[in-house]
């Protein structure tokens, strides 16, 4: 589903107010947030998704690593974790299962939580991911609404696996290609969500199935800024490109696209260029908006963390591509 008819579901439900919403779903961001205290709320979110990789215990890695990072996007730490289950156990055996949970499980306890329980239902398909609460200081969130302008914009991972995870799916993708992907999915984004802030940051989100341009998109309307983008310095991972060539299309590649074009200001963007920044990725990194006087301390901090564009005052398109 893309984020338009995300909006379009939304729209004819009655919203309860309550001043201890601090972040709901108005203005997209990754994660609920619900004050407890002055100083203590919580962080809420849940995902899960069809294996994109063949191996069980990697896919429950990537899984967990996916909805672990909607707390980090908030600047949240996470605490517990129940675990989602879809499985068809008339058709496959159960190891398999114990491995996607194995998975899931050494993922979390390398996020520092715990996972305290969860919910399993039969079907044909085999989906899994987590409901995650965390906690954070309500003082210093990450929101899509925190952006200024003159602040810095900041990816930590390169994007393109929603492209490479389709060339893998039709056996195209070469080994070392798709261990890379797998390995950058599995990756927490710990360290650039604590980095974020303790370097003074108040906006970031995570960029996952509407791509790096959707969420930009979320965190332009959110602040009432505009992005600019440079399309030379997205990081984006090696084989993408060729694969891409190759024919590989990622289904949520067009609904993204479509959703950017009235958002977008494509300037020199060519086809790949529109394709790989509405790429829905899985597990990607944060983008954040730095204040300009520290990105320098931010890329030494976090690697692999590259300098995209920066946020400027509302113009016309939501994001600008130059």
């Amino acid at each position: 589903m893309g984020p338009a008819d995300l909006s379009r579901a939304l729209a004819p439900l009655a919203r309860l107010s309550d001043p201890r919403i601090l972040v709901g779903h108005e203005t997209f961001d990754d994660a609920g947030v619900f004050r407890v205290s002055d100083d203590v709320a919580i962080v809420q979110t849940v995902d899960f998704f069809a294996p994109i990789v063949d191996d069980p215990y990697e896919f429950g890695q990537v899984a967990a690593a996916n909805a672990l990072s909607d707390v980090y996007a908030m600047g949240g730490t996470p605490l517990t974790a129940m675990n989602i289950v879809a499985f068809p156990s008339d058709t496959l055996p159960l190891s398999v299962l114990t491995e996607i949970l194995r998975g899931g499980q050494d993922k979390v306890h390398e996020a520092g939580a715990h996972i305290i329980g969860g919910h399993t239902v039969t079907d044909e398909e085999v989906k899994y991911g987590l409901a995650v609460t965390g906690r954070i200081d309500p003082r210093a969130m990450l929101t899509n609404a925190g952006a200024t302008p003159g602040e810095r914009l900041v990816l930590t991972k390169p994007i393109g696996n929603g492209i490479l995870a389709t060339a893998l799916k039709r056996g195209t993708l070469d080994p070392t290609s798709a261990s890379e992907m797998i390995s950058l999915m599995r990756e927490l984004n710990a360290v650039p969500s604590v980095t974020a802030r303790d370097l003074g940051a108040h906006c970031a989100t995570d960029v996952t199935g509407f791509g790096l341009l959707g969420h930009a998109s979320h965190i332009a309307r959110a602040s009432d800024v505009t992005l600019a983008i440079r399309i030379a310095d997205v990081p984006v991972q090696a084989a993408t490109r060729e694969a891409w060539l190759a024919g590989a299309r990622p289904g949520g590649g067009n609904r993204n696209r479509d959703y950017a074009d009235g958002l977008v200001d494509w300037g020199p963007a060519t086809d790949f260029d529109r394709a790989v920044l509405t790429d829905p990725q899985t597990s990607g990194g944060l983008l954040v908006a730095v204040p300009q006087s520290r990105v320098g301390d931010y890329l030494a901090r976090v690697p692999r963390a590259v300098e995209i564009g920066e946020v400027l005052r509302r113009g016309e398109a939501a994001i600008v591509l130059i």
